[in-house]
């Protein structure tokens, strides 16, 4: 996920609102905290959705492909 990881620290300004539509549950805190690291949204994810990790990490990297 490193090159998905890139994609988000480098865009992630321009992209956590729409960070935000995909994923309602997400405070503006939790995108406050998360800063773009594919990581951390993942763990996110997890918490607010019950996804597992590979749910989270596909879920990620189905939305980037389309953003």
């Amino acid at each position: 996920m490193d090159a998905t990881n890139d994609i988000l620290l480098g865009k992630w300004h321009e992209l956590k609102g729409h960070v935000r539509e995909q994923w309602g549950k997400l405070t503006d805190d939790d995108l406050t905290q998360l800063s773009g690291k594919t990581e951390e949204l993942s763990g996110v994810l997890q918490q607010r959705y019950g996804y597992d990790k590979a749910k989270a990490e596909t879920e990620i990297n189905n939305w980037l492909s389309k953003h």
